[in-house]
């Protein structure tokens, strides 16, 4: 029973191996609660874990393996692949493998199963990333292809007979190269290494490995905090040093790295200036105890101290060059002052103006951290959304609203390892509108929380009411949607680097699928209001060519009025003079009447002939006066005898002439009416 008892002992410890391996749950007792929830299913509880782990995160990882592989520390997967099939795979010294996102889920986005599919594409890619002794491959397979495929590929890769190499790593244990990928029920992203039994490395090449491994692998450290009762989960990798690690300790236990007493560390690591790979602490797992050393006065083992503050002095003094950078002063590194004074508020209290105090906020965080921090956006809250959320779609970003509370024992490591790392200073930097506050001080966090809910609703509001102190620093992303604003993601300050930059990367995804649908509705937009402008122009054109239309022909009909007006005036003129010169005439003599009589023919432009007697004795001009009463004006004809030919006209005298008032009186000739215009003249 014993025996029994032993095996399943040690099969749940590798369950639990490879579950931590497959979904990067650090925190022992939530993975072995999960494992019970499914009755040591190890698949059930993967399958369980993974879809809500990456829901969100989980996309195009093809195309951002590589980028992802830069910010990542080594994955645990490796090691606990290796020690499954029996063997420490080698690791590359140029390339690490991310480790997978934390289980941590964002109050705006739980996580159920009916979230799924937003994980399962067609077709599923997967990634692997195999190492072979001191190199590293990476590919990308759909989950149709065989094991037998990926080993096709590496031989060309690695230049390695199939028929030599065995490909270790799998959760399931040795497959066979028929088997297809969809049937091991793969996570994402999965490392994998190469052995080949018949090609022997050489000595320098497995010891550089070894040690390229240990200083990859990832050490959780259980620290217990004494005197405050309580527990730190926190991971490390490798190539941390034991001074840094006290470092990190100081910022959460304010215990000044020179006062720490720790009870835990192997004997082999006497320098401080060692990383944890070549300490000798325990793989995966190591506790350790911290609590705060007594006084020089009281101490009953002054020796052991003052070794203590020589060790760290040979860590080239970095505890005392760097202690501004974890927010200890100079008073407190030599025991003369509180905690609670050491630090400037990154924030004044009741601040009027938003602007001065993001200015002070900036100044004081690159004080305590240093200048490689985000660009805080100067400004209200209200200015950084028109910024973010409502130019152009092309020019949109996502807002990060970063949330500090100096009360947190979180604040300090969050902001020197998280903030201010380049990966997320150069990534926020390029996708997001960065705006800090500071709810250390109860007025500036009521004015926040009136902020928020003006902008983003009271659901928001109430979430960060709900945090705790030391739950911050927040950090939440929102995204600018046609009708409002909404809150992706609600980052802790429990996290990590890694963990951070999947999250952020999970929104901007979002983000850029929300971006194009933005794009094509405003270049719609655009073209319909181009489309819109263009005939409002040609409209506008018309209607100012049928105005100068109408105007010309108004003018034309207004000209032809008055050149009509004119001409019947000057008809009327004429039937005047017409009918005045008709009256005027003497009256025509009978034929046998005493006197001379002439009898005048005279023939019209139309063929018509005129014919009258005229006396003798009447003046020449009185048959001028009859031919214009007839409708032929002295001015516009001519009156030629027939023969001899000639003017009539020119027998009238000057009138400067004497004896002009006398006319000449009538010949009986025959005369003709040739009609000459002005013009013809």
């Amino acid at each position: 029973m014993a025996s029994e008892s032993g095996d399943s002992n040690m099969d749940r410890e590798m369950i639990l191996a490879d579950f931590q391996a497959c979904t990067g749950i650090d925190n022992i007792a939530e993975a072995i609660t999960l494992l019970e929830l499914n009755n040591w299913d190890l698949v059930a509880a993967i399958n369980g874990v993974i879809p809500q782990e990456n829901g969100i995160l989980q996309s195009n990882f093809a195309g951002e393996a590589s980028q992802a592989s830069m910010y990542g520390p080594p994955s645990q997967s490796e090691a606990a692949d290796a020690a499954a099939g029996g063997a420490v795979p080698p690791t590359s010294s140029s390339s690490s493998s991310s480790s997978p996102p934390s289980s941590s889920t964002s109050a705006f986005c739980p996580s159920n199963s009916s979230s799924r599919h937003i994980v399962e594409r067609q077709p599923r890619m997967l990634n692997f990333r195999v190492e072979y002794r001191q190199r590293t491959v990476e590919l990308v397979l759909e989950e149709g292809s065989t094991v037998g495929e990926i080993k096709q590929i590496l031989e060309t890769e690695l230049a390695v007979p199939v028929s030599k190499m065995q490909l270790k790593g799998w959760k399931s244990g040795d497959v066979s190269d028929s088997t297809v990928l969809r049937s091991l029920h793969l996570p994402k992203n999965n490392s994998l290494y190469v052995l080949t039994p018949d090609i022997a490395p050489t000595a320098s090449t497995s010891k550089h490995s070894a040690l390229q491994e240990s200083l990859n692998q990832n050490f959780l450290l259980v620290i217990s905090h004494r005197e405050a009762q309580r527990d730190y989960s926190l991971n490390f990798p490798g190539s941390r040093t034991i001074q840094e690690v006290k470092r990190n300790i100081s910022d959460l236990t304010n215990i000044p790295v020179r006062h720490q007493q720790w009870e835990g560390w192997p004997a082999s690591a006497s320098d401080d200036s060692m990383t944890l790979a070549v300490s000798g602490i325990s793989y995966p797992c190591h506790h350790l105890s911290v609590c705060r050393r007594s006084s020089p006065a009281n101490s009953q083992e002054p020796t052991e101290e003052c070794a203590d503050v020589h060790m760290v002095s040979d860590s080239e003094g970095d505890d005392f060059e760097d202690a501004s950078e974890f927010g200890v002063d100079d008073s407190e590194m030599f025991g003369m002052g509180s905690s609670t004074c050491r630090k400037a508020p990154m924030m004044p209290e009741n601040s009027e103006n938003e602007a001065d105090a993001l200015l002070h906020f900036t100044a004081e965080f690159s004080s305590r951290y240093g200048e490689t921090h985000p660009m805080f956006y100067i400004g209200s809250l209200e200015a950084a959304s028109q910024e973010a959320f409502y130019g152009k779609a092309r020019d949109r970003k996502l807002l990060a609203i970063y949330l500090h509370n100096d009360d947190s024992v979180l604040s300090n490591v969050f902001c020197s390892q998280m903030m201010c790392a380049d990966s997320i200073v150069s990534y926020l930097s390029q996708n997001f509108i960065t705006w800090a506050w500071d709810v250390t001080k109860e007025a500036n966090k009521a004015r926040l929380l009136t902020m928020c809910t003006r902008h983003f609703g009271s659901v928001v509001t109430q979430t960060i009411r709900t945090y705790k102190t030391d739950q911050f620093p927040l950090l939440l992303i929102v995204m600018g949607k046609r009708t409002s604003n909404e809150v992706l993601n609600v980052i802790q300050g429990n996290t990590t680097v890694d963990e951070l930059m999947m999250r952020l990367m999970g929104a901007m995804e979002i983000f850029t699928a929300q971006q194009q649908e933005d794009i094509k509705d405003e270049d719609e937009r655009e073209a319909r209001e181009t489309v819109k402008r263009e005939q409002d122009e040609a409209y506008r054109l018309s209607l100012e060519a049928d105005r100068k239309k109408r105007e010309a022909q108004e003018r034309e009909e207004a000209e032809q009025v008055r050149l009509e007006q004119m001409r019947k005036e000057q008809e009327e003129e004429k039937e005047a003079i017409r009918l005045s010169l008709e009256q005027a005439l003497p009256p025509e003599p009978e034929e046998d009447s005493a006197e001379p009589i002439s009898k005048l023919r005279i023939r019209t432009p139309s063929g018509e002939f005129l014919e009258r007697r005229f006396l003798g004795s009447c003046k020449l001009q009185v048959l001028f006066d009859f031919v214009a009463s007839k409708g032929y004006p002295f001015e516009e004809f001519k009156l030629l005898t027939t023969f001899p030919r000639r003017n009539s006209q020119m027998l009238l005298p000057p009138p400067s002439l004497p004896g002009a008032s006398r006319a000449q009186t009538l010949i009986p000739n025959s005369l003709r009416a040739h009609t000459s215009t002005h013009a013809d003249l």
